[in-house]
């Protein structure tokens, strides 16, 4: 009788909980939304990369390194570089022209030569290494010279990818040439004690094709 007793008070218990949980959501059982996770499609592909946005105004040049992705074709995933000629050679296709168009009209081109061999071919192409657009270092560096220019390169960037300042290099009095496009150049000022002490920070630009920075 006693055991019966105590069954009967926790189912009680229990059933004013369920209850009043009912009146708190206004007598419906609320479901917990759960995120979506889209499989991969291509386990043995790295995602990181492919899933990035096309940023549509860059235009591929020589040396540059792309990631061509052909959904569940991996014979035809590879990561290559763009000749000097501005062509890639890919199975199947041969040779593309690459250097002078964006990622998506390359893709277009492959997509539509694949088509002979398969049906809707799904490529991506992402740009892993921009080696075709440069910027130059002169002057009291360590390593003076040109060098490839990323999408995200900034002053300091580019002076620490040099190796840093040589001693008696003058850090308030850095400059960056860039050419105009009627001619002629801007020179713009960068004050490195200032920058670096988050005095400035608005003079660590980011580079462009073809700038000088000249450290005296």
């Amino acid at each position: 009788m006693k055991s019966y007793r105590i069954l009967s008070v926790s189912f009680l218990i229990v059933f004013q909980a369920a209850f009043l949980h009912g009146q708190g959501t206004g007598g419906q059982v609320q479901a917990v939304p759960t995120a979506a996770v889209a499989p991969n499609p291509n386990p043995d592909t790295d995602t990181t990369s492919i899933q990035k946005p096309h940023n549509d105004t860059y235009v591929i040049g020589n040396d540059d390194r792309l990631a061509i992705n052909v959904w569940k074709e991996p014979d035809l995933t590879q990561t290559l570089p763009v000749r000097s000629d501005g062509k890639i050679s890919l199975p199947l296709i041969g040779d593309v022209q690459a250097a002078g168009r964006t990622p998506h009209d390359l893709e277009v081109e492959i997509s539509a030569k694949l088509r002979t061999y398969m049906t809707a071919p799904e490529v991506t192409v992402m740009v892993l290494q921009i080696n075709s657009q440069k910027f130059n270092i002169l002057g009291r560096v360590a390593k003076p010279g040109s060098y490839s220019l990323s999408t995200t390169t900034t002053v300091l960037d580019a002076i620490a990818e040099a190796g840093g300042f040589q001693d008696f290099a003058k850090q308030k009095n850095v400059y960056i040439l860039r050419a105009k496009a009627g001619g002629g150049e801007d020179r713009i000022h960068f004050n490195y004690k200032d920058v670096i002490r988050g005095k400035a920070s608005q003079e660590n630009i980011r580079l462009q094709p073809g700038d000088t920075i000249v450290v005296p």
